[in-house]
């Protein structure tokens, strides 16, 4: 089971940025997707979920109405459109996946991981 995770860079604030979870090694029928990140000296934190269906979504209150969270079922890929970004959007964005229909927001419930890839956003 793979996550590949692409798509972040450095950006100006207000600046969007897409971020792009590709799975691969597995079927994930069923599976929730979802985001976190990690700024540093921080701890890992919940960004957004979504159910296998796509009717369902979840978000941080930090990231709730500049962030949208989509999935492409068919060629098993999750997005994270990044919009009005912050200084404090800073951080390494991980993409993860786990068995179920709860949208957890602790890292201990989602089994799989992607590498991570940074998001930078300058003032």
């Amino acid at each position: 089971v793979q996550l590949q995770a692409s798509g972040g860079g450095l950006v100006q604030a207000g600046g969007s940025l897409r971020l792009s979870c590709a799975a691969s090694g597995r079927t994930f029928t069923g599976y929730i997707m979802a985001w976190f990140r990690q700024a540093p000296g921080r701890a890992r934190e919940f960004v957004s979920a979504i159910s296998w269906s796509g009717r369902r979504t979840s978000y941080a209150d930090t990231v709730k109405g500049r962030f949208g969270i989509s999935r492409d079922n068919a060629e098993n890929t999750v997005y994270l459109q990044m919009n009005s970004l912050k200084p404090e959007d800073t951080a390494v964005y991980y993409c993860a996946a786990r068995e179920g229909n709860i949208h957890y927001t602790a890292i201990d419930k989602y089994p799989y991981w992607g590498q991570g890839t940074q998001v930078t956003v300058s003032s």
